[in-house]
């Protein structure tokens, strides 16, 4: 069984903004919220630099008392998915609760949270612990948290997979609606940045500044010399064709094929050789049943990291071609830091370049070390049939989604 799968709702929460108009709309013009850190000390740091969630009231999205059990990562995951279901005009009742389902792409995971447990756990003894850190320090409570707060009883599922966790998570959710164990599924990411996490990046050199000088966010720059911390959710509503032409719920576009592959290398980089990359780019194209120039649009897993932009340049280069008459390329996370997770926000973003026909610039990029067919400065109106999605982890995996204007 082998049914459509088509995007019906996008939710998320970013450092841009809440809104999903208002965060494509600031993207679009160039936008970026990469600026020095304030919700912690980072004085005794080699960086001071990420883009924060800032004006997020849970409270106006999500119910008082639900809110009281969620730490803020779950919050900021919630939010979104109720976003998505909201955007999607989606009710949930009994004729259909039991095939909703969620399948979140988390990182790190409250990270702080376990932190504060073990740090009372060997101090005061486990009387002392607060009993609502115990259910948040696991993995699943952000889509644990979301199926209560939302209403469903389908399917229920955390991937954690590094930097492809949200990619991976659209991937396996748009295969249950194919196979028919789900008719809706509400999948991406969703991570957040604290101390801790913030310092372990910059000690397993991932940050910039890695060369000294001026600390920034540059995918694909001459200049780049390490990603900017981010954070955020982004969770997309996926629908089979069916029950979204049968509840008359508008469309985005569709999922039309995805591929994955492995390239093991060292835990903290990214291998040299194009092979990983380039087969799940090219598993991802014969999934979709198309060739490299149907593309119109990459949205890149570049984030000013010298061994991953390096990696993916040439392997898109070796897929699709360089200079103007290849595919447009950009990497968003110039404007909103490398969440680990942002495979989630990236694919809620191509959702709606997929109906404005409008693609995001890669922020910070002014030199390009590339010769791909960047998008710089702001958006480029661009006449859109299929979107690739990159997500590329260091250690060595490599998922790839494919989009498309659905029939």
């Amino acid at each position: 069984m082998s049914r459509p799968v088509v995007i019906t709702g996008v939710g998320m929460v970013t450092p841009l903004g809440i809104s999903s108009e208002v965060v494509f709309d600031r993207l679009i013009a160039g936008e970026s919220a990469v600026r020095p850190i304030s919700s912690f000390d980072t004085a005794d740091l080699p960086s001071h630099l990420g883009a924060e969630i800032a004006d997020f009231d849970a409270k106006e999205i999500i119910p008082g008392r639900a809110i009281r059990k969620m730490d803020r990562l779950s919050r900021i995951a919630v939010a979104a998915a109720k976003l998505a279901m909201s955007d999607a005009g989606l009710v949930i009742d009994d004729d259909n609760m039991d095939r909703v389902g969620i399948t979140l792409g988390v990182a790190y995971g409250s990270v702080d949270v376990s932190v504060q447990f073990a740090t009372t756990l060997f101090d005061e003894g486990p009387t002392m612990v607060n009993p609502i850190l115990v259910p948040n320090t696991v993995m699943n409570a952000p889509a644990g948290h979301s199926s209560i707060v939302l209403g469903f009883r389908g399917i229920n599922c955390t991937v954690n997979h590094k930097e492809t966790s949200g990619e991976t998570a659209i991937a396996f959710a748009a295969g249950q609606i194919k196979k028919g164990r789900a008719d809706v599924m509400f999948a991406g990411g969703a991570d957040v940045v604290g101390r801790l996490i913030y310092e372990i990046l910059g000690r397993f050199r991932a940050l910039s500044p890695l060369d000294g000088k001026d600390e920034a966010a540059r995918p694909f720059d001459v200049r780049r010399n390490g990603a900017a911390a981010g954070e955020g959710a982004g969770v997309i509503c996926l629908e089979s064709l069916e029950s979204a032409r049968k509840r008359g719920a508008k469309v985005y576009g569709e999922v039309a094929g995805f591929g994955m592959s492995a390239a093991p290398s060292p835990l903290n980089t990214w291998p040299t050789s194009t092979q990983g990359p380039v087969t799940a780019l090219t598993r991802a194209l014969e999934s979709a049943g198309i060739a490299p120039g149907d593309v119109s649009y990459i949205s890149a897993s570049a984030s000013g990291h010298p061994a991953l932009d390096d990696l993916e340049a040439k392997a898109v280069a070796e897929v699709f071609g360089e200079g103007p008459s290849g595919p447009r390329v950009s990497s968003v996370k110039g404007a909103v830091g490398e969440s680990a997770s942002s495979g989630g926000v990236r694919a809620a973003l191509s959702a709606m370049s997929l109906v404005r026909g409008v693609v995001p610039p890669t922020a910070g990029l002014e030199t390009p070390a590339f010769p791909l067919n960047h998008v710089i400065g702001t958006g480029s109106e661009t006449d859109i049939s299929y979107i690739v999605q990159n997500g590329f982890s260091s250690g060595g995996t490599f998922v790839s989604l494919v989009y498309k204007i659905s029939d």
